[in-house]
């Protein structure tokens, strides 16, 4: 791969960032950042995140993906899933959908088997319809009118 020239790799389809990302991973696979199959289920999931993430073109949900479905770890809960997310607010009957960060503690109590959480998340999404999947929002975001409002009826601390 590393040594194919973008002009023959954009011939053969590939767009200008896939390419990058494709001599990336192979160019981390040769210095040994990218680990094999067997040296993947060696490591934690943490380190493996921190070892994919580095790789152009490979996010925090890809990872989460491998983790989950090539690895089988028992303990994945990928939050920017939109699966995930729109999945609790029907299982949870919300309107709308949970921050990363609010899934994430939310989904404390289903350690050490969020895999088996997100599954069931996917699959109340999946069972729920498009119909009833429009009507969930994104999550809550607060505006800045409404953050300077509060900012302004905050009680500030007297000065001696």
């Amino acid at each position: 791969m590393l040594k194919l020239r973008k002009p023959a790799l954009r011939k053969a389809g590939l767009s200008g960032a896939k390419i990058l990302a494709m001599k990336d991973l192979a160019k981390k696979t040769i210095e040994g950042i990218v680990p094999s199959l067997e040296e993947a289920n060696k490591l934690s999931d943490e380190e493996l995140v921190k070892r994919l993430v580095s790789v152009r073109g490979i996010g925090a949900w890809t990872v989460e993906m491998f983790l989950i479905f090539r690895l089988g770890r028992p303990d994945v809960l990928p939050i920017h899933d939109l699966g995930v997310r729109k999945g609790w607010s029907v299982t949870y009957g919300k309107k709308h959908m949970p921050k990363p960060k609010e899934l994430l503690a939310f989904g404390e109590r289903w350690r050490p088997y969020r895999t088996v959480a997100s599954w069931y998340m996917w699959r109340a999404c999946q069972r729920a319809g498009h119909a009833a999947l429009r009507k969930i929002r994104p999550a809550k975001v607060r505006r800045k009118r409404e953050a300077a409002r509060a900012a302004r009826t905050r009680p500030r601390p007297r000065r001696s």
